[in-house]
């Protein structure tokens, strides 16, 4: 990706992204954002509405024109200033949606670009449109994304972690707790290991195993 400097970019530049609607996706903003209106995500719920069917939530399709804007007009480096947002169809699962950004203006004394959004669907139909102000790096931006990392290293946050390496270790020092005190116990009781096993105090395994 390269993101263009105000110098490079004139009046009638375009620019589009294209995304298919599937339930995940919109399953994951709704967690992102904590959108939990059962139009989005209940279908007994929407089918008792007049879409009859889930819909995508508004930020979901306005998200693909900051795609639009951030990747490919200006691109990476651009600053997203305002948005204005009519929203016109409902966007529903299985729908692909075409994100398309114009330039309509450029100021380069100030480093604005006004640019006219609108989203369409796969019938040619306008479901968003909108006006968008954004701010052009100074610097040409040349960027190449990372490659993807697994969405479950991404979920699970410092503390998330702590808490599966304490759980794990708790489960590991549990077993080697057990099959200690069924040793010691066979040890001290001096009866074969298959018989009845004895309890120990826990004072007695620790002193045993030389711990502190």
């Amino acid at each position: 990706m390269i993101g263009k400097t105000i110098h490079e970019l004139r009046t009638g530049d375009v620019a589009e992204v294209v995304h298919h609607v599937d339930a995940d996706g919109v399953a994951e903003l709704v967690d992102a954002v904590g959108d939990y209106n059962p139009i989005h995500s209940d279908p007994e719920y929407a089918a008792s509405t007049p879409f009859k069917e889930p819909i995508a939530p508004g930020v979901f399709t306005a998200g693909l024109i900051s795609a639009a804007i951030g990747t490919k007009l200006p691109g990476p480096g651009a600053i997203y200033l305002s948005q204005s947002l009519r929203f016109l169809k409902p966007v529903k699962l299985g729908d692909t949606i075409t994100a398309r950004v114009t330039i309509v203006e450029v100021l380069r004394e100030r480093n604005r670009v006004r640019l006219a959004t609108v989203c369409l669907n796969q019938r040619g139909e306008e479901v968003l449109t909108g006006e968008a102000w954004v701010m052009p790096s100074r610097e040409s931006v040349v960027y190449e994304r990372p490659a993807s990392v697994p969405a479950v290293v991404l979920a699970l946050q410092p503390w998330a972690w702590a808490a599966r390496a304490l759980t794990l270790w708790t489960t590991l020092g549990l077993s080697m707790l057990t099959a200690a005190t069924s040793t010691l116990s066979c040890v001290c009781s001096r009866t074969p290991c298959a018989g009845p096993r004895q309890s120990i105090p826990l004072a007695r395994i620790l002193r045993a195993l030389s711990l502190p």
